[in-house]
Order: structure tokens, then sequence, then C-alpha cells
């Protein structure tokens, strides 16, 4: 195939969107008008899910099309260091793709490239004592030291909303956006491209430029969800950073608007974006696929945050729009302005990439390609989705089955279990786990995740016949803490 000739992969990546989060999904208070159109533009997966709920697990499942466990991350571990012989961005550079990155990437070490030939990196953590960021080192430049970026002077994970009240084109955001557009205007032409674009946000410190905050001041809210099983999280709390508890509810209301206004805002930046490839010529021949790592719990059920099994938390927002220049071959065009009913999950990325760039998908890929469904192939698909994450805080430590239409969750250190009818209940308010008449549900949604853990003795969750609790996995494992590789 003429390198020339082959698609180029645009690959949005943002940190903690959830997946109710978008216009064209009927949210009834946010507004993406560019993502909508997007959506018009492609497909919509409606049950897509992040199969690890956090940070780096997430996009060590994507970077390498595998499974959290064959990763090794099952949970959330700060300062492992990436060492994969096989990731979506290596594979497509060999093959004669010029491979980019603007934003965040969470890599370890910070610059650790993993198959990218140019990274203008955002990094909100100081690890080893050395921060390794373009954006934090152009700021201090460009402000003179006198704009800081919120996450140096608040908790990233704090629900506290702190509206940016500095001048609009220093946000990180928008920034993120520039080094984007720059990166493609400076782009060798006679290479076809992967952009992978990271945004941190909406990701805490709830920051949205006040512009975009005071839009919301008065847009009604839709109510915030609470399970008849959540009991435990009832309760008053009053530490910014808390990871569940009952805040004032007018904390809440500014944290919900700030969040809404930050995803906005983001929208707003991805469509000046979406003008520049357009005006540059080259979203005609662009694979676009819009996606977060995680969700946002937002105080739903009294949780925030991320790690647990719960829509708000697992659930992403998924959109793949293919080139026009595909459509004749392809018999995409039929299927824009779509949606989806397939499980799908970061790790579909990789080999969708690949197989769209005529490139060979690696043995070690456990994902699958999603242009069969874009096509509306007749192709077998996976069932559900596996997720979980290892204990974390608060001794959350999960792991669940779901296809979007049913839900299983199973506590692996007490052995709870929860289980929801998403048809009827998509907010997750009633637990059926214990429930006469979802009895037979409840036991075939156990079996499944019974024969996917049989599957990893190594782990003794389970005999082959039951769920054993009382243990959780690690966050890694060990054998990735030892593994040697080249960290090109």
């Amino acid at each position: 195939m003429n390198p020339q000739s082959r698609p180029n992969f645009l690959l949005i990546f943002t940190d903690q969107w959830r997946s109710d989060c978008l216009g064209v999904l009927g949210h009834p208070t946010v507004q993406t008008p560019y993502l909508d159109h997007l959506a018009a533009e492609g497909v919509v997966f409606r049950h897509a899910y992040s199969a690890c709920p956090s940070c780096i697990a997430a996009r060590a499942s994507m970077a390498t099309g595998m499974t959290p466990s064959s990763t090794g991350r099952l949970g959330y571990r700060d300062r492992v260091p990436w060492r994969y012989e096989h990731t979506m961005m290596r594979c497509l550079r060999d093959a004669g793709y010029q491979t980019m990155n603007a934003g965040k990437t969470h890599f370890y070490p910070q610059r650790n490239a993993l198959g990218f030939e140019e990274s203008r990196l955002y990094e909100p953590q100081t690890w080893d004592g050395i921060r390794q960021s373009d954006y934090h080192d152009w700021l201090e430049r460009e402000s003179a030291g006198r704009v800081q970026d919120t996450v140096d002077v608040m908790s990233s994970n704090s629900w506290v909303a702190a509206p940016w009240v500095h001048e609009e084109r220093l946000h990180p955001t928008c920034w993120n956006t520039d080094a984007a557009v720059e990166l493609l205007a400076r782009r060798d032409p006679t290479r076809p491209f992967l952009l992978q674009v990271g945004y941190h946000r909406p990701h805490p410190p709830l920051d949205p430029p006040l512009r975009v905050y005071e839009t919301y001041a008065d847009r009604p809210l839709p109510p915030v969800p609470v399970g008849d099983w959540a009991a435990e999280y009832d309760r008053p709390v009053t530490d910014p950073d808390a990871a569940d508890g009952r805040i004032p509810d007018a904390a809440l209301d500014r944290a919900r608007r700030a969040y809404y206004a930050q995803i906005t805002h983001l929208d707003e930046q991805i469509g000046r974006l979406f003008w520049s490839i357009r005006t540059m010529g080259l979203l005609d021949e662009t694979y676009v696929i819009f996606t977060s790592d995680h969700g946002e719990l937002l105080g739903d059920h009294h949780t925030f945050r991320k790690v647990r099994a719960l829509e708000g938390s697992a659930g992403i927002p998924f959109i793949v729009r293919p080139p026009r220049g595909v459509d004749k071959s392809s018999g995409t065009e039929r299927t824009r302005g779509a949606s989806h009913e397939a499980p799908v999950t970061h790790m579909d990325v990789m080999p969708t990439f690949l197989e769209a760039a005529g490139v060979p998908i690696p043995a070690t890929v456990e994902g699958s390609s999603l242009l069969p469904l874009l096509r509306c192939d007749e192709v077998p698909w996976r069932e559900f989705v596996h997720g979980e994450h290892s204990v974390c805080y608060d001794d959350v430590s999960c792991q669940f089955v779901t296809d979007g239409r049913e839900k299983f969750i199973w506590d692996m250190l007490t052995g709870r279990e929860l289980f929801f009818d998403l048809r009827d209940d998509p907010n997750e308010t009633v637990n059926r786990a214990n429930d006469p008449a979802h009895a037979k549900r409840v036991a075939h949604w156990r079996d499944r995740l019974v024969s996917v853990l049989a599957e990893r003795p190594q782990d003794g969750l389970t005999d082959g016949k039951r769920l054993i609790s009382g243990r959780s996995t690690p966050a890694v494992r060990p054998q990735l803490l030892e593994a040697a590789g080249d960290d090109d």
C-alpha cells in the first residue's frame, strides 16, 4: 500500500469524561455541539467501558491493545516503567507513519516515547523531583511566572470548583489544542500521521474559564442518583478531596456546574482542532476516535472520582468518525450518524487503527478492530466487557462484567454483589442481586465472571465454580516490575 494513500489517525483522549455527558446522548444540561457533529458524521458506541477505570491502567490497555491483566496494570500505581514491545504508536511508526502526541500521556518516565516521534507534553504530576511538562515550562515563560496551573495550587482530586480567571489562552486545554495544531502544521506531508491529543480535563481541578462557567449558572441540573444500596456513603464530609460522602448541597451544585462547563470548554477546543484539520485539507483522509480513560462519579451515590465499576466511573464516551475517502470501498457511509450497541473498550483502538493502515496486528493484541462494525458486517463480537480495579482508596476493590444492558459487580474483599438492569435503571439505583425475580440473570453473570477469572489462577479469586472473596488483585503484577524492555 502506498504510504501516501493510507489514512491518517486522530485520537482525542480526554481524562475523566463521563459517558453520559454528550448532547447527542440526550444529556439535559451539557452542551457539546462539536462532538455532536462528530457523532453525526460517525458512529457513537453507547456501551463503551474502561476495563480498569483509572488513569494509567486504562492508558496502558489503549496503547497496547491488551487487557489490564496482560498489561500487568490492574489498578492505580505511579512510577512503574512502561515496558511494552508492541504499542500502537510504535507499530504505526515502524510502518512509516509520523507519530505525534500533544498533551498528557501519563507514561513513566515522563519522556518515555513508546513510539511517539514527537511529543508536546502536559503532565500534572512531579515524579522523582522532576516534572517533564512543556506546558508548564511555556506557562512560566509566557506569564513571567505570574500565572500557575490550577493543579499546582490545589488537589487534582478535589470536588471544589475553581473557575479560571486568567487570560483564557493560558488555560491548559487551550495550550493543548495549540500544541496539536502546531504539530499538524509542521508535519511531514509525505507521510500519513497518528496524532494523539491527550487533554487532562475534565479531570479535576474543576477550573473551566469563568466565561464558560457562568453560562451554566442558571441551567437546571438532572437529579443526583442515589442507590438503595449506597447508605454506607450517606454521611456528611467536609474534606475537599473526599472520595465518597455527602458534601454540602451548594458545593455539589458548584462542582457539577464546573464539571459540565469544563466539558463545554473542551468541546469548544475540540471544535477549534477540527476546524484546523479541515482547513488543512486533512479531515476527509483521517479516522477520528474520541474517547476518555474513565468517567467521573460527580456525587452519584455520594461518591466521587473513578475506580468504581459504576456507570459514572467505568462508562466512557466513544465516537468513531471514518474518513470520507473510504466511504465507497468500505461501506461506512451508511453508518454515519448511527449508534452501536456492541460493548467496546480501549483495547479495540489499536487493532482498529492498525487494520485501517494495513499494518499487521501483533499476536499480543486482545482487542478487536471496530472496522467490521462500522461497515455493518455480520461478525462475531464479544458478548460483554470484563473490568476490574485492584484495592485503592477506601478499600475499593471490584470486578465487573457488563454488556451495557445488565451489569454484575463483585467486591473482591467483602464478597458483596450488585446487579443492575441498566435498561430500566440506567442510574443504578436499585440493586437486584438478591431479588428472586433476577436470580437466574445474576447467576448467569456471576458464571461469566467466574469463567474470566478461572483463566487467571494466580489471582486466587475463583476455584472455577464460585467466586472467592477476601483478597484483591495487585495494582501491578510483580513481573511488570521485573520486566526488561526498550524504552525508546
